[in-house]
């Protein structure tokens, strides 16, 4: 009878790499998610990869719940920011309490440059309407990144001029047009923004409560009810739970108004 040597047993299980460190700054988000983010922001459009990755460095991550603040009326603004994720909305309140949405923002959607150019306070509240998380970059940063990008403070000077653009024409509305062409146009924008195509028209999934429309367009809820509900009568606007089909027939309507304008 022959002994074997015993060999020794050796493991296939690979030695253990120490972690690296999670960088407190990024709030354990992925770097190619922000960096994602940032590339399909319509503020940071069409910048070389450089800057994007500038960017990427010098940004933080924040995390926000339904209904908490992100920036307060008349405070300091020191940032600006990017939604990675969630909602926000632009908000002024009257001294009675009335609100008056100005904005909604979605993700990729950036809100509070303003500040960080003529130093004044801010101009609105900005809320989040369900938990949302934001990339923020300080004005030191922006300004930083401008210097030695350009091009970004040009597609700034562009998102400037579309949001006056659109000022204007809120100032028209409220001016010149009744409450129904208010809600048309303001139903016919949100289908036209997030709204998904099917066969009766543009569903827009999350139907805003007849309150936010009201806020929306400078009303109250009672007369928004009056004139939603003869939409629908109408054959214009399908509820459909909490979505919205907005039909082809309303657009065109709106169009047609907006041409005889």
């Amino acid at each position: 009878m022959t002994f074997g040597i015993a060999r020794p047993m050796v493991s296939s299980v690979p030695p253990v790499r120490p972690l690296m460190p999670a960088d407190p700054r990024i709030g354990g988000e992925d770097p190619a998610r922000i960096r994602a983010t940032i590339a399909r922001a319509p503020l940071f459009a069409a910048l070389p990869i450089n800057a994007i990755e500038d960017l990427t460095a010098r940004v933080t991550v924040k995390k926000v719940n339904a209904g908490s603040a992100v920036v307060s009326q008349d405070e300091p603004g020191d940032a600006m920011f990017v939604i990675m994720t969630g909602r926000v909305k632009v908000v002024i309140f009257g001294e009675s309490g009335r609100e008056v949405t100005l904005s909604l923002l979605r993700a990729g959607e950036s809100f509070g440059e303003m500040s960080l150019f003529d130093q004044a306070p801010r101009s609105a509240h900005c809320l989040a309407i369900e938990p949302t998380t934001l990339l923020v970059l300080s004005r030191e940063d922006l300004l930083k990144h401008i210097q030695a990008h350009p091009r970004t403070g040009l597609n700034l000077l562009g998102e400037m001029a579309r949001r006056l653009r659109r000022a204007d024409q809120t100032i028209a509305q409220l001016a010149l047009c009744d409450v129904n062409e208010r809600l048309i146009h303001r139903l016919v924008g949100l289908a036209r923004e997030e709204g998904a195509s099917g066969p009766e028209g543009l569903m827009v999934r999350r139907r805003p409560t007849q309150q936010e429309l009201a806020n929306m367009i400078g009303s109250c809820r009672e007369t928004i009810s009056r004139a939603f509900n003869q939409l629908a009568r109408d054959g214009l606007i399908i509820p459909r739970g909490r979505s919205l089909v907005v039909t082809p027939a309303l657009i065109e309507r709106a169009e047609k108004k907006q041409k005889a304008a």
